[in-house]
């Protein structure tokens, strides 16, 4: 049957299937190939017919099994074979509908009677394509139905479980092939007939003729014609945004929660990168949540710009919160939000890996090397474009089944992790609130599709407008009906303690709480002021009492630098501090009756007597209270690695089109007829100077043999226009530009006859 060559067929395309060729295979653009010969080449290389199959269906690259299985890289074939391979099952409109897009991509060529694959393909496809052996030439011609029908039980047995699974078997029975009549086992018997092959003393292997046999009307097993169906359940679309809106007040919780706990108490980084898992649980604790969520936080947070790792000069290496931190927190909740699920989103690394242990049996520890996965973005936007493309409120209901379609779709990406990196996307994307209740929220679509900006805006719109009030309680709670406006969280903040969170917020009043208020220089009087504006319902008696008797015992005693100094008009105060085992330790001594002193910090003073029962405050030397609580702690901000493309670029109209035509122009190059050709290591003698000098007086064409800068050698078509200073002007009709051609850089030239 006779074959077409690749180059041949491509210069048989027209301009429209070439340019969609390239779009397709954009790999085959770089640099631009100069032939339809050139073109062939690229196109059958093993990397480019790799990356051609990446997004192949399961059912397409069965279609293309059963080429290779038929022998199309070595001799064309029919199309009528190509189908009865895929079984009765197939519908022939499906199994031609399967080879288009091999077409569409030059991975299959010719007539539907001469079809012909590409070499690279049972490279591609494995070494037993369709779980069949290689073909033995002892068998070619033989009647393999009639020497099955000769066997017994066992030994079909054998041939049975071979041709079901991949067709080596392992066997103590093939240390020689001995004649039949020597033959004792089933496996001895059969490699004597031939009908298994010795590939060593511990392996056969069953020949490609009889796995056919055995298997019938579908020689390539039962095959997976149409994707799986995903079970899905609907609601509601604002309640999916809803839903989604109550995990973003969590996470921006969190994240608020990590940075304020990782500047009083930052973790050390390890020695070989991460974070260690003792800081992980420390922290997990601290903030109440599981050690996954805190690994996504802290991935996510140096994705962002506000951890990173810092060198402190008594401490070492540290994570602390960035300087951007800062401003981080005082943006409005959308903003805050969108930043965070941009840096998810661009994240090449696993934070579902961490925990899990090496091949080492070494443990994973979040923001380590060992989490980083180049291609993650990728196989994370893939699986949010699946959701994305379900109708609004449409959810999955088990990412296994999400799994499984993506698997069907394209079975060549995602390597060994890809059905455990679906459920992590699905995990993550939740409590990012990208996905909620199985489906893609309105802002995770506007993040995939127009990026954060507009995603923030669209956020807004579902996210609870902030409240400008709380609920007092009798038993000393305060209730933030839902998220505070930003000033009031900060005063709220600073005299209650966060019980639990959710749609409402509900904070605790204590001693501890009001004492820290008053540290701070709140008096008495504006936190009664604070309570009694801002809460809707009556201020409890208890609370009033709270505040006025913690006031009355605060600041009785005032401390200042002596080292450090305490003072209080009330003798006996003093009197009975000095009584106490504290003063002992506090190396106080009396230098006045109002006045005791100190060789301790003031800080450490002051934290000492409040842990006996007193309740100090610090004043300044104008008798004004300090707050001498340690800012929070921040390392120099760095900014974010600048983003590398996972995907060749995408070429414009305009690119496709000027390569098509340096592809046409170089197959005419190759096609046209040409005079004496003169060949050089360089334009330097007289006789190439005059042909290209007489091809411009005569307005003819040329064909040079070009070396480029990069030592790329091609044949170009040009015009000639002028040669001086070492250059020659020409005019490349299949740019539709005059180029300039270094003459040390031609080696060969031909005049192009009319």
């Amino acid at each position: 049957m006779p074959g077409t060559a690749l180059a041949d067929w491509l210069r048989g395309m027209d301009d429209d299937a070439l340019a969609a060729l390239l779009r397709a295979r954009p790999d085959l653009a770089v640099p631009a190939p100069a032939d339809s010969t050139v073109l062939a080449t690229r196109a059958g290389g093993l990397a480019s017919v790799a990356r051609a199959c990446e997004d192949f269906d399961r059912f397409t690259l069965a279609a293309l099994t059963a080429l290779v299985v038929a022998g199309a890289d070595r001799t064309p074939v029919s199309r009528a074979a190509v189908v009865a391979l895929l079984g009765p099952d197939v519908p022939a409109r499906r199994a031609w509908d399967a080879l288009e897009p091999l077409r569409h991509r030059a991975l299959v060529w010719g007539e539907d009677e001469a079809l012909t694959v590409v070499p690279a393909a049972r490279e591609i496809i494995g070494p037993y394509p369709g779980g069949l052996g290689r073909p033995s030439p002892k068998l070619d011609g033989a009647d393999i139905g009639a020497r099955l029908a000769e066997l017994s039980e066992p030994e079909l047995g054998v041939l049975r479980a071979l041709a079901a699974t991949p067709p080596v078997g392992a066997t103590r029975d093939a240390a020689e092939v001995p004649p039949l009549d020597r033959a004792r086992t089933p496996v001895q018997r059969l490699l004597a007939r031939g009908l298994l092959r010795r590939i060593d003393a511990g392996t056969v292997e069953l020949p490609a003729q009889v796995g056919l046999a055995l298997r019938g009307d579908r020689p390539l097993g039962q095959l997976e014609l149409n994707e799986p169906e995903l079970p899905l359940r609907s609601r509601d679309g604002s309640v999916v945004d809803s839903t989604a809106a109550g995990a973003v007040l969590d996470l921006l919780r969190h994240v608020e929660n990590l940075l304020s706990e990782w500047s009083e108490q930052p973790p050390a980084v390890l020695r070989t990168g991460g974070l260690g898992v003792r800081d992980l649980r420390r922290t997990a604790r601290q903030l109440e949540i599981d050690e996954s969520t805190v690994a996504l936080l802290a991935e996510v947070s140096v994705a962002a710009g506000l951890v990173t790792s810092a060198e402190e000069s008594a401490n070492g290496l540290l994570w602390l919160p960035t300087v951007a931190a800062d401003a981080w927190l005082s943006a409005r909740p959308e903003q805050r939000w969108a930043k965070l699920a941009d840096a998810w989103l661009d994240l090449p690394r696993l934070p579902g890996l961490a925990g899990s242990r090496d091949d080492r049996d070494r443990p994973l520890v979040p923001l380590s090397d060992e989490l980083r996965r180049q291609q993650a973005p990728v196989q994370r936007r893939r699986v949010l474009d699946a959701l994305a493309q379900l109708p609004a409120g449409s959810g999955i209901e088990r990412s296994d089944d999400l799994a499984a379609v993506l698997a069907w779709r394209a079975p060549r990406q995602g390597g060994r992790r890809r059905d455990e990196v679906t459920g992590w996307t699905v995990e993550e994307a939740t409590a990012l609130g990208l996905v909620a209740l199985g489906a893609c929220t309105s802002a995770g679509r506007a993040l995939l599709i127009e990026g954060p900006v507009t995603a923030a805006l669209t956020l807004a719109t579902a996210l609870p407008k902030p409240v400008d009030h709380v609920l007092l309680q009798a038993d000393r709670t305060v209730v933030a009906p839902g998220p505070l406006e930003p000033e009031l969280a900060r005063e709220i903040g600073l005299v209650a303690d966060v019980e639990s969170a959710g749609g409402a917020t509900v904070y605790r009043l204590t001693e501890a709480t009001v004492r820290r208020a008053l540290d701070a220089g709140r008096s008495a009087a504006d936190l009664h002021e604070l309570l009694r504006t801002r809460s809707r319902t009556p201020v409890p008696q208890s609370v009033s009492y709270l505040i006025d008797d913690m006031a009355r015992r605060h600041g009785r005693l005032r401390g200042g630098a002596a080292a450090s100094f305490l003072r209080c008009d009330d003798e006996a105060v003093l009197t009975e501090l000095q009584a106490h085992p504290v003063a002992i330790r506090a190396e106080l001594r009396r230098l006045a009756p109002t006045v005791l002193v100190s060789q301790l910090p003031l800080p450490q003073l002051l934290a000492d007597l409040r842990s006996a029962g007193f309740s100090p405050i610090a004043e300044g030397a104008d008798g004004q209270v300090l707050d001498l609580r340690t800012g929070p702690r921040r390392a120099p901000a760095r900014s974010r690695p600048t983003r590398r493309p996972q995907a060749p670029q995408v070429l414009s109209a305009e690119q496709l089109a000027t390569l098509v035509r340096g592809v046409r122009a170089g197959d005419a190059a190759a096609a046209a007829p040409l005079g004496p050709v003169l060949a050089t290591r360089g334009v330097s003698t007289g006789d190439t100077l005059e042909l290209l000098q007489g091809a411009a007086h005569a307005g003819s064409s040329v064909r040079i043999g070009y070396v480029n800068a990069q030592g790329v050698a091609s044949r170009q078509i040009v015009q000639p226009v002028s040669i001086g200073g070492g250059v020659l002007e020409g005019f490349d009709h299949s740019r539709g530009e005059l180029r300039r051609f270094p003459l040390h850089r031609i080696i060969s030239a031909a005049v192009v006859p009319d």
